[in-house]
């Protein structure tokens, strides 16, 4: 007898409404995704074009080659000098190619904790 006593009218609007809610807010989730990628494609692409680098020619490189030389520190032109020097007249330190490792028996905070016992 439920079912005579039902206003099928009013469940079918319910039921109608809360579907029709639910799609909504599918679709307004769909669109705040769209903006959100779109946003980020933009910015993707502004980082990217400051990231290229710039392609100089040769004048413009040899100017801003000297523009550097002009601008480093006594130091830095010594040590650069120096560094060419000794690559150049190949006198650089010959390494043994083998590496020696101290084991300890106990590191210092295994030392730390045995003095407070």
């Amino acid at each position: 007898m439920i079912l005579l006593s039902t206003d099928w009218g009013l469940a079918w609007g319910m039921a109608g409404i809360s579907v029709g809610v639910v799609f909504a807010i599918l679709i307004l989730l769909v669109g705040v995704l769209y903006i959100f990628s779109a946003v980020a494609r933009g910015t993707a692409a502004k980082a990217e074009a400051a990231a290229k680098p710039k392609v100089l020619t040769g004048a413009e490189y040899v100017k801003s080659k000297q523009a550097d030389i002009a601008s480093a520190s006594d130091a830095e032109k010594v040590a650069l000098a120096t560094a060419i020097y000794l690559y150049m007249g190949n006198q650089h330190d010959e390494e043994s190619g083998i590496l020696t490792i101290h084991h300890t028996n106990h590191t210092a905070w295994h030392a730390e904790l045995n003095r407070h016992l």
